[in-house]
């Protein structure tokens, strides 16, 4: 059938638009437009670097009518594929673009496999085209989403990881570059968070590109945990009041448009939190804990930085990633810390980030031996009064945070000599020392001088000091012998009345908590007995102090008698020189002795406390872990039990204080990785600017209202008063009136008297 003045040869939209709606009626109409490609496709072979409009539109034209001849169309999608890998790079970038949109055309309508569309972008990306490389980067991570969206299709992503790892050591750093860029895209987005993922990556860290490399370091170092709030959480935090308060400031004030708008958004707010809330938290694993081999990749790259003469700033990120690793797989590199030891200078640049990665490469499993020179050239460089206050500061702290990790490296004699900067004139080294002083008393309470240990407390009794590469399993839940004492139900007299209701009512009855109130009463015995005990001990001790004592005065009274009669005996040496000086001299042998026999005896007492207590500490540990394990093993804990536990623990840690505790003390926790913050932490008040403090100043004025004549009118679209008028007006035009109302003077009053009687003359 011939159609007359046909002209949709000429309008290809709106033949499109007839074909997707009736492809048989259409297909004449196809047929010719798809020859007509045909030839146009062989004129552009002989010149493919010159754009042809004729053929960017038929490309477009086909691949939407594509999936209404499929049959027809069965080699279409090869055609391109292969001139893309021909002229890829002699291509025009316009036709080189429109042919990637046909085959991402052609593969969102199923035509094409999504391996072989994925491996030839990643082909062209060498091209030297910036736009088409941030396309098809854009087009690469969305088609693998997409493919993943449902369930891990595992097939396609063993394929398109394999060709990246050969795309990371490909000569053309772009290409690598991105290919880099793509899988840490696609790791952020948890679309291919697997192991082989992060352990392709880490090769990159080893490429001879220096932006391949950098990147992938930085992939591994990832974001800062306390950076992770978004603006837009603390501007709903800060900026919005209370959903109450507003609904019921518009129950009450008058309805204006900035009250309906504040409304609108408070509960919108409100919306969002709640299905914050309901969402089950996601946690973000870190890509250091997939690493196949930790040990040979630190090695590798410990190797590498000294090889390797890059920017300071690549060397600091090598030796974070390096520090992260030892610390996190508890490595041995034992060569790291000699290397960081020269540049432990207060001059050195980022030196704050080179403690930071000390820290972060000491654990318990370090021989205090390779770590004691570090400590002690930080503390020689750090720690001396010939540097500033803030330089003091900065070295205390790095040396908590070593350690916090590796407590075994500290000596007594450094750690007394470093906490007698706890009454230094300056605050931010003082709270520096008194920070340290405070982890020691939770680990090594015997390293520091008795003064600064604190007062004993249940808590500090029971600590025990680590030894070296010990672990300290425990198969008991910590403080669980709390729940046999009496007191700690808040309730306890509730549940007693409860309890024969319960039986009455057919409940489940705890029989194991009725065993544990006479093992309960068994203790209070035991504790009653120690402590008559240890008064008897003391009593007998304080007598033997006291004999002591009274031994001592009267060896005094003795002395002098004796100084008394060898005065005289000088006095009288006519009489008898020789016979009282030999007595003196016999006294003092005699009285060295007994001197020797009092210290031997005094050092014998406090010997023999130091077991009694060594052996009370000793005993006191043991039974409660005998209570705790009792509890682990006997019955179920639940949250109110945990509770209970969570408390007593607190408790634990100040119960023999004198005063109220204002805040209970918070343990030093060991995180995996260690804040810049917590070593550059001064206490002091920093300078501002004069920006910042213009800025704080604006701060404060926000809610207060502004300062001027208030307008009073209730309506505000009503007219103003003459009064009200006249504030706004010039002097000069008022001057008159305001004159007029004052009080004439008699030199006033005189000249108008003047001018009232001329006026009346001329009248007449």
């Amino acid at each position: 059938m011939v159609r007359h003045n046909n002209q949709l040869p000429d309008n290809l939209p709106q033949l499109q638009n007839l074909i997707k709606r009736d492809p048989e009626s259409y297909k004449e109409e196809f047929t010719q437009q798809y020859n007509h490609y045909k030839s146009t496709l062989e004129v552009f072979r002989l010149t493919p670097d010159q754009f042809n409009k004729s053929l960017d539109e038929l490309l477009m034209f086909i691949a939407q009518v594509a999936h209404c001849y499929a049959e027809e169309l069965v080699t279409y999608p090869q055609e391109i594929v292969d001139i893309l890998k021909t002229h890829n790079t002699v291509l025009d970038n316009d036709m080189r673009m429109t042919f990637c949109k046909t085959l991402i055309l052609l593969r969102n309508k199923g035509l094409l496999e999504p391996t072989v569309l994925l491996s030839l972008f990643f082909e062209l990306l060498k091209c030297q085209d910036k736009a088409l490389r941030q396309f098809l980067q854009t087009h690469i991570i969305g088609d693998i989403k997409s493919i993943n969206s449902k369930q891990k299709n595992t097939r396609v992503n063993t394929t398109l990881q394999n060709f990246m790892f050969t795309m990371l050591k490909d000569s053309n750093a772009r290409a690598a570059k991105m290919s880099a860029d793509i899988m840490i895209e696609l790791y952020n987005k948890n679309v291919w968070n697997d192991s082989k993922t992060v352990n392709v990556l880490a090769t990159g860290c080893f490429s001879k590109t220096t932006k391949v490399m950098v990147a992938c370091l930085k992939f591994f170092l990832g974001t800062d945990p306390e950076d992770g709030k978004t603006s837009d959480d603390s501007d709903s935090d800060d900026d919005t009041p209370n959903v109450k308060e507003v609904l019921m400031a518009n129950k009450v004030n008058k309805k204006t448009k900035k009250r309906e708008k504040q409304l609108k958004k408070v509960k919108q707010l409100f919306v969002k939190s709640k299905k914050n809330k309901s969402k089950a938290p996601q946690f973000n694993f870190s890509a250091l804990h997939l690493v196949h081999d930790p040990q040979g990749l630190a090695e590798r790259l410990f190797k590498q930085l000294d090889k390797n003469n890059e920017r300071f700033e690549i060397k600091l990120m090598t030796l974070d990633v390096i520090s992260r690793l030892i610390g996190l797989h508890n490595l041995f590199l034992l060569n790291f810390y000699p290397y960081l030891q020269r540049f432990l200078q207060p001059h050195q640049r980022e030196v704050t980030k080179l403690l930071q990665f000390v820290a972060q490469a000491s654990h318990e499993l370090v021989p205090p031996d390779v770590l004691e020179p570090l400590l002690k050239t930080l503390v020689n460089n750090f720690v001396t009064e010939r540097n500033s206050a803030d330089v003091m500061a900065i070295g205390l702290n790095a040396v908590r945070e070593i350690c916090m990790r590796c407590p075994l490296v500290m000596n007594e004699d450094l750690l007394r000599d470093l906490a007698q900067y706890k009454n230094y004139r300056d605050r931010s080294v003082m709270m520096a020392a008194r920070s340290l002083i405070s982890l020691f008393r939770q680990t090594m309470p015997e390293l520091l001088h008795k003064k600064d240990r604190g007062r004993p407390t249940e808590a500090s009794v029971a600590i025990e000091t680590p030894k070296y590469g010990e672990v300290n399993a425990k198969d008991y839940v910590m403080g669980a012998e709390v729940l046999l004492e009496k007191g700690t139900n808040d309730d306890d007299d509730d549940e007693d009345e409860d309890e024969d209701e319960g039986e009455d009512d057919g409940e489940w009855i705890d029989v194991s908590h009725s065993e544990g109130e006479g093992e309960e009463e068994e203790s209070e015995e035991k504790v009653e007995k120690d402590k008559g005990e240890e008064d008897g001990e003391e009593e007998e001790d304080e007598d033997e102090e006291d004999e002591d004592d009274e031994d001592d005065e009267d060896d005094e009274e003795k002395e002098e008698e004796e100084g008394e009669d060898s005065d005289a005996a000088e006095k009288n040496a006519e009489e008898d020189k020789n016979g009282e000086k030999i007595k003196s001299k016999a006294t003092r042998k005699i009285l060295k002795p007994k001197k020797r026999t009092k210290l031997d005896r005094k050092r014998d007492k406090m010997e023999r406390l130091a077991r009694m207590k060594k052996t009370k500490k000793v005993e006191f540990t043991a039974e409660r872990k005998a209570k705790a394990a009792q509890i682990s093993v006997d019955r179920l804990l639940t949250d109110e039990d945990f509770k209970k536990i969570d408390t007593a623990l607190v408790k634990q840690q100040v119960t023999h204080a004198r005063r109220g505790v204002k805040r209970p003390l918070q343990e030093e926790s060991r995180g995996e990785l260690v804040r810049l913050g917590d070593i550059e932490n001064i206490f002091k008040k920093r300078k501002h600017d004069k920006q910042a403090r213009m800025e704080s100043v604006k701060k404060g004025r926000d809610d207060r209202e502004k300062f001027g004549y208030k307008d009073g009118r209730q309506n505000p679209l009503c007219s103003k008063t003459n009064r009200e008028k006249k504030k706004t007006k010039a002097f000069q035009m008022i001057k008159h009136k305001i004159r007029g109302k004052t009080k004439r003077s008699f030199k006033d009053k005189q000249i108008a008297l003047r001018n009232h009687l001329i006026k009346q003359k001329r009248m007449k």
